[in-house]
């Protein structure tokens, strides 16, 4: 699942990192993506070890969300609200605040399998989590 919705901010991160557009803003533009390109690797980065990375997986997420936020404040101040928006603003108050609870459900499952099954450390507890 998280593979899946990282493809957005790489996707999107990589275009604007490396399109740009034309005018005074490029610069701008540039660095916001190498910033969303950041969060979407950092989120993939925290796969294999996902129920060990839950500060780094409820930093994302409160950035993300900060962020569409932000975009939302904007679609009421602006004349015209932009339907392009509508597809970040779900990824980004939708999708990335369920991965994250998500993953916090993922964590309680493998410790209460560790407890149960006394593994010893929360690797060997996840292997039998899955296997059952």
């Amino acid at each position: 699942m998280i593979a899946v919705a990282g493809l957005v901010p790489v996707g999107a991160g990589l275009a604007g990192a490396l399109g740009g557009i034309d005018g005074g803003a490029n610069g701008q533009l540039r660095y916001l993506s190498g910033l969303l390109l950041g969060i979407g690797l950092t989120f993939w980065w925290a796969i294999p070890t996902l129920e060990r990375r839950g500060a780094v997986i409820r930093a994302l997420a409160i950035i993300v969300v900060t962020g569409g936020l932000a975009r939302l404040a904007g679609a009421f101040t602006e004349p015209a609200f932009d339907t392009d928006a509508v597809f970040p603003l779900t990824m980004e108050l939708c999708v990335t605040p369920a991965i994250a609870f998500w993953r916090e459900r993922v964590q309680r499952r493998v410790e209460a399998a560790a407890l149960a099954l006394r593994a010893p450390e929360p690797d060997q507890a996840l292997a039998i989590a899955a296997a059952i």
